[in-house]
């Protein structure tokens, strides 16, 4: 009986890692929201390393995070090395490209809670009423990053904290505006 029931949960779980083995390990999550704000007000807030931290998510889960900055702060070589708590792991980023008022791309390694090395692309597009900011990441998950996909909604945990950070930049670019006649 027990020989049996081992056989099955050894098939069933032999079925289930062919199964993750078989998923597609890439990923792109994406988000965007639009500012009331020409994109000259906004860029500063997406290239600059330091001036992130006044709008990312990731800041406000651990505001005691430790963080060193090296090379240009706003340019490609400019880097953030990071370490805070569980929820926010620790890693670099570093600016790769950037293209003034339109859009900055980063590498954001991660060591804890678990390696990774992604695409992160910030792109601003003027629209009617303001400009519309995207926050992106992609990447390759390997067999571990199918497995946590298998067993989490990455795409929402990422996508509600990309929302969140949006919207805390929409509130610090527009707060300095004035009020204007309905």
């Amino acid at each position: 009986m027990i020989a049996t029931f081992a056989l099955v949960a050894g098939g069933l779980l032999a079925l289930f890692l062919i199964y993750v083995a078989t998923r597609n390990g890439r990923f792109r999550y994406e988000r965007s929201g639009l500012i009331q704000a020409p994109p000259e007000k906004i860029f500063p807030y997406i290239s600059n390393l330091k001036l992130g931290s006044q709008w990312s998510p990731y800041e406000r889960k651990d505001p005691k995070m430790k963080k060193s900055f090296s090379g240009p702060e706003d340019q490609p070589g400019g880097r953030m090395d990071f370490d805070g708590n569980k929820d926010v792991g620790s890693g670099s980023i570093q600016i790769l490209k950037v293209i003034p008022n339109e859009r900055v791309e980063l590498r954001l390694q991660m060591l804890r809670p678990f390696k990774a090395d992604n695409l992160v692309e910030y792109t601003l597009k003027t629209e009617m009423n303001g400009t519309r900011f995207t926050w992106a990441m992609s990447g390759e998950g390997g067999f571990f990053g199918k497995l946590i996909v298998v067993m989490i909604d990455c795409e929402k945990m990422v996508a509600d904290e990309f929302s969140r950070g949006i919207e805390n930049l929409k509130e610090l670019i527009e707060k300095d505006r004035p009020n204007e006649p309905v």
